[in-house]
């Protein structure tokens, strides 16, 4: 690992995990990690077709596994006898309107899965830290357009994020029950609409804009005056590797932080006119009713806290985050074999405003 960056996180005997690292954030993060010089393993379901991981040629990880984390001797077998120094958990079912058509599935995955991983990771003695992946919807939502700090109050409007809430519950549980003894760190991590290269996620807005590009057909908006703290994935993954450092330090942690922009959240419209002027593509979009009650009209995050106790603050402005993401598709569209080039430069470029100008010398990038 990269001591100019993370000092504490340079002495971890064991690799880093990362649970669901055939996804959009998971292959981001792998990839970070890697220029950083860490050392990675990955359990997640096999990679989809067409994914940001199935477009990358080479291993991002020592060794990884594709299991389902509801399989708990698979995790075991699996993660016990590599002994890892902490976990990035991701893996989920993460989307809103899928969640509504398997309500069950979405409830077993992301809170019996998250279980299941705690489980494995107190009675695995190297971990240090397990860092889960929650979402800005856990909190409870009244449509007043107010930003939720990590006080504010949780409730579930859906499947999904009612899931989320009952992982953000799990994990306190957990926190007491290795409470007094020795015992992995748990926290959660609560990020903003995640956008940037690679997603193909249904019912996303980016991956809808990058499908109707391609097809030719018009884009069909569910609700186009809604606001999302947007941001562009490296942001909260780079705050996640800071939350880590943070953990390895002694004595007391913060438990849960939110990672959002600090500019005021964007409505869809607005994404659609910034990301069409980058991209340098005719508008070419209706607005539909579909589903459209479903979501919620306003979300914002306060994220003081993070910078307070990390000192993190997001690199890109979400109208700089939009447009990335455009250019990102941009090399990438009518040829995947550029989508490393194209991330690894995405990440080099971060690294350097962050304060790693030697680092592509330094790694012969």
């Amino acid at each position: 690992m990269n001591e100019k960056f993370f000092p504490l996180m340079s002495q971890l005997q064991g690799p880093i995990l990362i649970t669901g690292h055939t996804g959009f954030k998971g292959t981001w993060l792998s990839l970070l990690l890697k220029q950083l010089g860490a050392r990675v393993i990955g359990l997640s379901l096999a990679p989809e077709a067409g994914s940001l991981y199935s477009k990358i040629s080479y291993r991002l990880t020592e060794a990884d596994a594709y299991t389902d984390i509801r399989d708990l001797q698979a995790l075991k077998s699996f993660i016990e006898p590599l002994r890892p120094s902490a976990i990035f958990h991701f893996a989920a079912q993460p989307l809103v309107l899928e969640s509504y058509l398997k309500p069950r599935e979405t409830f077993e995955v992301n809170v019996m899965g998250t279980m299941n991983l705690l489980q494995v990771a107190v009675e695995c003695n190297s971990v240090k830290a397990v860092l889960i992946a929650t979402t800005d919807k856990v909190y409870k939502n009244d449509g007043l357009a107010k930003a939720f700090n990590e006080d504010s109050e949780l409730q579930g409007h859906d499947p999904y994020s009612s899931s989320k809430v009952a992982v953000e519950i799990a994990a306190d549980i957990w926190r007491n029950v290795i409470d007094g003894n020795l015992g992995p760190k748990i926290v959660t991590m609560r990020a903003g609409n995640v956008i940037g290269g690679g997603d193909q996620s249904k019912d996303r807005l980016i991956p809808d804009i990058v499908r109707s590009i391609v097809s030719g057909k018009n884009l069909e908006l569910r609700n186009p005056s809604s606001t999302r703290p947007w941001q562009h994935v490296l942001d909260p993954l780079y705050g996640y590797i800071q939350y880590l450092e943070h953990l390895l330090s002694d004595g007391s942690y913060t438990k849960t932080l939110n990672f959002g922009p600090t500019d005021s959240a964007l409505s869809v419209s607005e994404v659609i006119d910034v990301y069409y002027k980058a991209a340098n593509v005719a508008q070419n979009y209706i607005v539909g009713e579909r589903l459209s009650s479903l979501e919620a009209k306003f979300l914002e995050l306060d994220s003081s806290r993070a910078k307070e106790v990390l000192g993190w603050a997001p690199l890109w402005s979400q109208h700089e985050s939009v447009a990335r993401t455009a250019n990102w598709w941009g090399k990438v569209i009518d040829n995947s074999d550029a989508a490393l080039t194209a991330s690894n430069c995405d990440i080099m470029e971060f690294l350097e405003n962050v304060g790693g100008k030697n680092l592509s010398k330094s790694r012969g990038v």
